[in-house]
């Protein structure tokens, strides 16, 4: 699963983006990454790993409830069942 969100972009700044990732390894685990950043500049990276499904999609949606909350639009969502994953 895969959300990218975004800020709308203010008067001559970038917008900011957070890119929230969910997949399942070749092991039956699952990660999460989290890219957040400026449109165009540097961006972080974050990794978070998982033994349990259901543990791995309450941190997705955390995560996601999170940036929404913080003024975040979706922009784009891939392998989720609606617009916020419910």
């Amino acid at each position: 699963m895969r959300l990218y969100l975004q800020t709308a972009p203010s008067s001559g700044e970038a917008p900011r983006y957070v890119q929230i990732v969910l997949e399942q390894d070749l092991l039956g685990g699952w990660t999460l990454y989290r890219e957040s950043g400026v449109q165009g500049g540097k961006a972080t990276l974050k990794r978070e790993q998982f033994l349990e499904r259901d543990d791995a999609m309450a941190a997705f949606e955390k995560a996601r409830d999170a940036q929404l909350k913080r003024g975040f639009r979706l922009m784009f969502s891939q392998g989720m069942d609606g617009p916020y994953g419910r």
